[in-house]
């Protein structure tokens, strides 16, 4: 089985690398039927861009992608970046205690995204979500000075992982998340209410720059373009003019764009969204010089009657309308996915279809056949790259 490797195709080459000339555990990397045109890579590497997705290992009872050679192979062929599902979370990376570190997961992606020419994104270096925290926060001892225990367990976190990987990783979510999108106030957990919420993510920040001094910092978050998001896309406003007013090395605005499904408890239908207010806030979020990213793109076809070809349909013209809405700003540099296949998407295991039927939130279906989502992306970067 032959296929084009990321380089060869951002270089224009037209060589070839048999799979039997790769290592061994590359082999069923490679065997996978060829994408339909280019890869996805080099159309946004074209662009001025680069695209990639999210791989996550799992566990033995709830395996993820990376255990399937099927998977593996999609990412290899069309991928430039990959993002980590939750192997470089806290509560993967130190889920039993503050001195019991875990990289073998991280390890193990980042290998592969070496072996075939991806650059790899730290995500993330603190999720300060109460429901999503190892359970030691909780129970830990933060002594007579717990502001100070803390921070230093916050440093000791970001200079631990960025020391471990240096330049191997040259762009991290370091804050995900911080902003309750019901409430629009600061999450608060058992390591940030002893400094406040607000000081432990400039902490996180000033600390990866210190660490990581050649890497992106992002903030990350999931603002909607979609009805409900009002309040949420303020609030984000407003934390990211205060990193600014205090000096806080944050580069970027990563957008989620978990996409189609805004509202689950109201019954709303799909592809609702307001472009006027979502093109504002992008406006102001580039106005005060962050630089943009879409870092978890998928699209959640539950509201879509059940007919496969009019939910594929529907999703890939909403995912068109709005990458065509980021591909506007030059600020935006990468497009990455969260996940390629159905066969693996988070979706598969949150708010269930009324059906019962399998969602097709992604590029990819649960055989591994690309979708219309895969050909609108394709197209999105063809017509960014006229502009």
């Amino acid at each position: 089985m032959i296929r084009i490797r990321r380089r060869e195709a951002m270089l224009g080459a037209g060589a070839v690398l048999a799979a039997g000339a790769l290592p061994a555990f590359a082999q069923d990397e490679a065997a996978v039927a060829p994408t339909p045109g280019l890869p996805l890579d080099a159309l946004a590497v074209a662009a001025g861009m680069r695209f990639g997705s999210a791989m996550g290992i799992g566990s033995r009872n709830a395996p993820r992608g990376f255990g399937d050679a099927r998977y593996r192979a999609v990412m290899a062929a069309e991928c430039g970046i990959l993002t980590p599902e939750n192997e470089m979370k806290w509560s993967v990376i130190r889920r039993n205690g503050p001195d019991a570190w875990d990289f073998s997961g991280a390890d193990q992606l980042i290998a592969f995204a070496e072996r075939n020419g991806m650059a790899f994104r730290g995500h993330t270096l603190l999720w300060n979500h109460p429901d999503y925290a190892p359970k030691w926060w909780d129970a830990h001892d933060y002594g007579q000075r717990p502001a100070s225990e803390a921070e230093r367990l916050m440093v000791e976190h970001v200079d631990r992982v960025c020391t471990r990987y240096g330049q191997r990783i040259a762009s991290y979510d370091v804050v995900n998340e911080a902003i309750d999108h019901k409430t629009g106030l600061l999450r608060e957990t058992a390591l940030s209410r002893p400094v406040g919420a607000q000081q432990l993510m400039d902490i996180a920040f000033h600390a990866a720059r210190r660490a990581a001094p050649h890497a992106e910092l992002v903030y990350n978050d999931y603002m909607l373009w979609e009805p409900g998001g009002e309040l949420h896309r303020a609030k984000v406003l407003d934390l990211l003019e205060g990193f600014r007013k205090r000096n806080v090395p944050v580069d970027a605005l990563g957008i989620q764009a978990h996409i189609g499904d805004h509202d689950p408890d109201k019954g709303s239908a799909f592809g609702l969204h307001d472009e006027h207010a979502w093109r504002d806030f992008l406006d102001r979020v580039t106005a005060m010089g962050y630089n943009l990213l879409i870092t978890e793109l998928d699209v959640s076809d539950k509201r879509l009657p059940a007919d496969i070809e009019t939910r594929d349909r529907e999703t890939a013209r909403y995912m068109r309308a709005f990458l065509d809405a980021c591909f506007a700003y030059p600020q935006l540099k990468d497009v990455i996915v969260w996940g390629m296949a159905d066969a693996y998407s988070w979706h598969q295991g949150l708010t269930p279809r009324a059906d019962g039927l399998r969602k097709r939130p992604g590029l990819y279906d649960e055989d591994f056949r690309p979708k219309p989502m895969r050909a609108a992306l394709a197209d999105a970067f063809k017509a960014r790259a006229t502009l």
